[in-house]
């Protein structure tokens, strides 16, 4: 099951174990219970720490326990944590096992500090990137608070429950038996929801915070380059964001990014934030902006208000705020979003098992994905507006071989349709005929591009008729000390390499203007 380098890998992790605690598991006569109990003792073989019991009398078979001696602790895996969450298990071992997390002391008081009793369900697959970050921070919450209990589960090894809560994207997470949230979500997200007074906090917080020279709104490729060549000059930087990483997170294989042969998203992402924090930057996580006020005079503050009512003032400022996934914009889409409509592959994709799905978009990112569901479903229609496909040669004569796939070009999807809460089939038109035509289905993946997160910024800086911010070739906007950067813009090419470049170039143009300010500003 593990191979040689990852047992030694993990030896090598547990020795950092300090507490006893024991496994215990409740698994049945199943090939998949077979596979985690090889797993666990396994485990169990490499530290003298760690003991592992059979006698478990979960009702969800196979899942194991973790339980540190003479503790409370509630953490279940009802599942066999490899591939993707591999290394939410590692860490879960080494939390129960008296290792300290890396997360800021703050937040674990702030877990610490939650007073009512939790019960959390976290359903994921083992091909999901955005699932290690939920399923580490609610291991993590159970291992710090008594009074939070949280179960993993694979919905691929518990299909008929995931059926049961007509659950069609993973991450989804159940708070005592209601939902919850989905799609990925940090610790300080999922403690934010729960802490009600947290943003009321947060807000006064910032807004005592003193002006900056440099704001950069968004932490994506762009707004982590802009960080660095700032913070290098030596004056005060902040970046306020969402989450740091933005659309890199949401990114599987990343393979044309000079001098990285190879990576995916989350490392990337990771790599970025890490190389900012190795600089004096304020860095502001989980923030979104509302509104951009600028500067009354030439050299004045310019001021960024923040959803959750606190504001912050620069010199300067850099927006960096991206683009996310594109809508079809027809109706259903909304009602059976995540409940048949879905926007990643990767993640969801293992949910649909045997079903038939279709692929809306013919470019690079939607021959892909139908490419990788035509080795797990049962059958993939792929729908492309224009009169041919739009990717690479090399990936349409793949698709066109394989025998599980059609596709349709010059084909308009009109809606999506469903049942009982649930799709069940999309309506396309024949642009050429105008011959109406149905799908019956149970998942659609939408992968028809970007739109720039810009709305906020209409009527102050001028948009391009594609709702892009427009610049110069020194990345500066309409609004004096207002800069930009990355996918927002009206830079061509959407690339991860092409957005850092953007924002090192508006540091750069931000600190010129900064530099030909009257001495007086």
């Amino acid at each position: 099951m593990l191979d040689d380098a990852l047992k030694t890998q993990l030896k090598a992790y547990l020795e950092r174990v300090t507490q006893p605690f024991e496994i215990k598991a409740s698994l049945s006569e199943s090939d998949a219970s077979r596979e985690m109990l090889e797993l666990l003792q396994t485990i169990a073989a490499m530290s003298d720490k760690i003991s592992l019991t059979t006698d478990g009398q979960d009702e969800r078979k196979p899942s194991f326990s973790l339980q540190r001696a003479g503790t409370d602790m509630s953490l279940r895996f009802a599942a066999i944590p490899l591939g993707h969450e591999f290394t939410s298990l590692v860490l879960a071992l080494l939390w129960v096992g008296g290792h300290p997390p890396k997360v800021e002391p703050e937040v674990i008081e702030q877990i610490k500090a939650l007073d009512s009793d939790f019960s959390f369900e976290v359903y994921m697959s083992l091909s999901c990137h955005n699932c290690p970050d939920v399923v580490q921070a609610l291991s993590l919450m159970a291992v710090l608070n008594p009074k939070i209990k949280t179960v993993i589960i694979d919905g691929a090894l518990f299909q008929d429950e995931v059926n049961s809560r007509e659950i069609m994207a993973v991450p989804s997470i159940y708070l005592n038996g209601a939902p919850f949230g989905s799609g990925r979500m940090s610790v300080e997200e999922i403690v934010a929801k729960l802490d009600t007074g947290a943003a009321s906090r947060d807000a006064a917080k910032l807004s005592a915070k003193p002006p900056y020279e440099v704001l950069i709104v968004g932490g994506g490729p762009a707004g982590a380059a802009a960080a660095v060549y700032a913070a290098r000059k030596g004056i005060r930087t902040g970046v306020a964001a969402e989450r740091f990483g933005g659309q890199v997170n949401d990114t599987m294989a990343i393979e044309n990014y000079i001098s990285v042969l190879e990576t995916d998203g989350p490392k990337f992402a990771a790599a970025l934030e890490a190389h900012v924090k190795a600089y004096e930057v304020d860095i502001m996580n989980l923030q979104r902006a509302e509104s951009l006020i600028p500067a009354a005079s030439e050299g004045g503050l310019i001021e960024v208000k923040l959803a959750n009512g606190g504001s912050l003032k620069s010199k300067t400022v850099i927006l960096s705020t991206g683009a996310r996934w594109r809508n079809v914009g027809v109706p259903g889409e909304q009602e059976y979003k995540n409940k048949g409509v879905a926007y990643c592959p990767h993640c969801d994709g293992p949910l649909f098992k045997g079903k038939r799905v279709a692929v809306i978009g013919g470019g690079n990112s939607g021959v892909e994905a139908a490419i990788d569901l035509a080795g797990i479903v049962a059958h993939v229609t792929l729908i492309e507006f224009g009169e041919a496909l739009r990717a690479d040669a090399v990936l349409v004569n793949k698709l066109k071989s394989l025998p599980n796939v059609t596709i349709h070009v010059n084909a308009q999807t009109t809606e999506f349709t469903g049942a009982e809460g649930k799709l069940n089939g999309l309506n396309y038109k024949d642009r050429v005929s105008g011959a109406a035509h149905r799908v019956e289905l149970e998942g659609v993946f939408v992968q028809i591009g970007l739109v720039p997160n810009t709305e906020w910024l209409k009527g102050v800086v001028e948009l391009s008729k594609h709702g892009e911010i427009i610049v110069d070739a020194r990345g500066q906007t309409s609004v004096p000390g207002v800069f930009a950067a990355g996918d927002a813009t009206t830079v061509p090419f959407k690339q991860i390499v092409i957005a850092a470049g953007d924002g090192a170039k508006a540091a750069l143009g931000a600190f010129d203007y900064l530099m030909r300010l009257p001495a007086a500003a």
